[in-house]
């Protein structure tokens, strides 16, 4: 067991460069590079850990860096922290993300402030895939959405105002259910043990109930988080958000807030409540396949590029929910890989959009055409962004959507049968979108944009790095994976199918 100091240092470090960012917001530029050196000083840690991890991993499928230090006895309050296959994953992609977002998508408006709030959002994103207790992950989980709600607020779009109030408003008021089901969950465990208020979750992964009450907690649990993800049809706030947010917030809601939605899902509804699954399986794999569906068909219709990636993300989390909730090892291993998949592509793809709006001032599909031709080498980038989402062998989606798929059409074959219908989907809609920004004769503006210049470049290259690598040789990752999914899935096995 490793110590839990790297963990912790994972949450204070992007706090502590926050704080730095501002003492010295005088001088210009200080705070961004505070910002750049603080988001790499949390991509080596989260390396480290992932190093340290999987020495750990080949002794034994269990939880690595716990601890437990009870705050407030009296209210089940405590610092409780753990890492598994699952949230190391987790982990890592938040620090790429930010590191990859600062570098990418810089914005100098009221620079220190934005950095600052970013890296408030890393850390409360960290301690949320780092917690094993209930209430601290939910403390982490909803202070995610204040510095969210500034960032879309002070330096999104014309609309950002009405996207950061819909934003707040919705998630807040559907994370009420979680809140209730969690203390429910932790006052019936004190309840039966006679012992301590406790909201670890080991604690409360033993706790009998009755199968009404797992019902009504699944469905709580899961309001919360698809309306975070988001799923089908919690998912009225990401199109205006995703489209008003500043480009790096565009990416912190995509990449990241949302895999918080998917990852509380398969950890707490799934996890803690393995008896509601028989009943909630097929609703919640229903609601999937539609968002599939759903997506890909506003995807084609889509007038923005933003809102475009919004609602392909839609159809996306419906293949990441189908896999979490398949009762399927190899599908619940493709979801998990999907989430990180997922969120280094809409890396790749707000990016690009950024640098498009940036030369254009606009992101509207009718303002564009025959891109490709003043710049081959952004063509390419998008190209093959584009190709990972759609999920073309050796690429990085191809092997998480196939998984999915498989595990899928191995326990619930009618759903994977549907689910399967938006893969051709995407391919529609990600291919029209292409012909009409980049293909035909560049004329006006179109014809005068520059190509992406060389730290454009650069802020791309890791993306493209992971999506080849993950397409080619993903058995590092599965391995990694594989033994946190197998234990989950003995836990609920009872209540499912595990192939």
């Amino acid at each position: 067991m490793h110590s839990s100091l790297w963990l912790t240092a994972l949450l204070v470090v992007p706090l502590a460069g926050a704080l730095v960012a501002m003492l010295v917001r005088d001088r210009e530029g200080r705070a961004y590079l505070v910002a750049v050196v603080t988001a790499s000083v949390e991509m080596v840690l989260a390396l480290f850990v992932a190093v340290l991890y999987n020495d750990h991993i080949a002794k034994a499928q269990t939880f690595d860096f716990a601890t437990r230090h009870v705050l407030a006895a009296p209210f089940g309050l405590a610092y409780d922290v753990a890492l598994d296959g699952i949230s190391l994953l987790m982990v890592v992609l938040t620090a790429i993300v930010v590191l990859l977002a600062l570098l990418g998508a810089r914005d100098r408006r009221r620079e220190p402030a934005f950095v600052s709030w970013l890296l408030i959002l890393t850390s409360m994103t960290m301690g949320s895939f780092i917690a094993h207790d209930l209430l601290l992950f939910f403390i982490f989980f909803e202070l995610t959405l204040v510095p969210c709600y500034f960032i879309i607020s002070q330096w999104g779009g014309a609309e950002r105002g009405k996207a950061a109030l819909k934003f707040f408003i919705y998630t807040f008021t559907a994370s009420a259910f979680l809140l209730i089901g969690i203390l429910y969950l932790g006052f019936l465990h004190q309840h039966q043990t006679g012992g301590a208020l406790s909201f670890a979750y080991g604690a409360l992964s033993t706790t009998s109930m009755t199968h009404s009450t797992a019902i009504w907690l699944f469905v709580a649990f899961a309001i919360a988080f698809g309306a975070k993800a988001p799923i089908w049809p919690l998912h009225t706030w990401s199109p205006l958000t995703y489209a008003e947010a500043p480009t790096a917030g565009s990416i912190e809601l995509s990449a990241l807030l949302a895999k918080l939605g998917s990852y509380g899902l398969l950890r707490f509804a799934v996890g803690l409540l393995p008896l509601a699954l028989p009943d909630m399986r097929p609703v919640v794999m229903t609601l999937a396949v539609i968002g599939i569906l759903y997506g890909s068909a506003l995807a084609c219709v889509a007038l923005d590029l933003k809102r475009f990636v919004a609602y392909s993300s839609l159809a996306q989390m419906g293949f990441i929910t189908l896999g979490v909730m398949a009762g399927s090892k190899i599908a619940t291993v493709g979801a998990v890989l999907l989430m990180f998949n997922h969120g280094i592509i809409t890396i790749g793809f707000f990016l690009i959009i950024g640098y498009i709006e940036t030369r254009r001032g606009s992101i509207q599909i009718r303002d564009f055409n025959g891109l490709q031709g003043p710049a081959p080498v952004m063509a390419a980038l998008f190209t093959l962004v584009m190709l990972a989402s759609i999920g073309l062998p050796g690429l990085s989606g191809f092997v998480s959507e196939y998984l999915i798929l498989i595990g899928t059409f191995a326990t619930h074959a009618w759903w994977g049968v549907f689910g399967a219908f938006g893969v051709v989907a995407a391919a529609l809609y990600l291919l029209w979108a292409y012909q009409r920004v980049f293909h035909g004769r560049a004329v006006g503006a179109n014809a005068t944009m520059t190509d992406v210049t060389s730290k454009e470049r650069w802020a791309l290259v890791p993306v493209v790095v992971l999506i080849v690598a993950l397409g080619v040789f993903p058995k590092p990752v599965l391995d990694r994976i594989s033994p946190s999914v197998q234990q989950l899935i003995e836990h609920v096995a009872p209540s499912g199918v595990s192939k």
